[in-house]
Parts: C-alpha cells; structure tokens; sequence
C-alpha cells in the first residue's frame, strides 16, 4: 500500500459509524453478500482480436518534428501511432 500523504485526514469514529450507516442504508449501495462475491470471476486480458489487451506505458525517444507531426493529426494520434506500429511489425493472423 502506497504511503499516505502528511496531511491526509482521517474521520473520527463518530463520523465513520455516521458514513457506514448512511452506505447501508441506500439501496444501490448495499454490501455484496458472501455467496455473491463468489459468483464474480477475475478477467482475463490475453492478447488476439476478440480480447483487447492492457497497453504498457513507456518512454521513447523522437525527434520534434515526428512528435509534433503525430500530435499535429489530433486527438487519437497515439492510438494512431500504436495501429502504425502494429501493421509495422506484428503480422496479422491472416498473413
């Protein structure tokens, strides 16, 4: 668990029991049931066409005028660049 900052505030008891009661008491807000917990199934991301995959953050190195060239094709451009990599190097299945 990541530290908390130094000036996070933390309610009292008093304004915890007020929360929680106020959580319990909305209908759209109710606590899952032990038996609904184990209806639920972790996902699974693998890569191929029918699943989408996690992307990665990184970091790259170019030069300002291919940069500004990308950024120039407007919102979507790194979705953009990413389909050019990929038609780039990675072969579709039906190759």
């Amino acid at each position: 668990m990541p530290a908390l900052k130094p000036e996070t505030i933390f309610p009292t008891e008093e304004e915890d029991a007020t929360i929680t009661t106020a959580a319990l008491s909305d209908p759209d807000a109710r606590p899952l049931t032990e038996q609904e917990w184990a209806t639920f199934k972790p996902r699974l991301r693998v890569g191929g066409s029918s699943v989408q995959v996690r992307k990665i953050s990184t970091t790259i190195r170019l030069d300002n005028d291919v940069l500004a060239a990308m950024e120039a094709t407007g919102p979507g451009w790194q979705t953009r660049v990413n389909d050019a990599l990929r038609a780039l190097f990675i072969q579709s299945p039906s190759s």
